[in-house]
């Protein structure tokens, strides 16, 4: 029973890597945009972010439309996220 268990699930792994907690901008998006915002929002072709300066200024804008209220921090913060995960523009550090 135990060899049958091993085979359909695979050996235990003991150096598994616990899940990490989510960060605060990651629960900022997924709480507030992934509703509307999926990944294929990212990657369509009439996307309105197709830079830094953009990215910036529409994730500006949805805090605005959403009244979020996020401050200078926040939005930076939102956009870099979305930067490293979706698009990759050079940006400051």
């Amino acid at each position: 029973m135990l060899a049958a268990l091993f085979v359909l699930f695979g050996s235990l792994d003991v150096d598994a890597q616990p899940m990490r907690d989510a960060t605060r901008v990651e629960l900022l998006y997924s709480t507030h945009c992934i509703a509307c915002h999926s990944a294929q929002v990212h990657w369509r072709d009439k996307k309105l972010a197709t830079d830094w300066t953009s990215l910036q200024l529409e994730v500006r804008r949805w805090q605005g439309v959403l009244g979020l209220g996020g401050s200078n921090g926040d939005i930076a913060e939102v956009a870099r996220y979305l930067n490293a995960l979706y698009y990759r523009y050079p940006a400051p550090d």
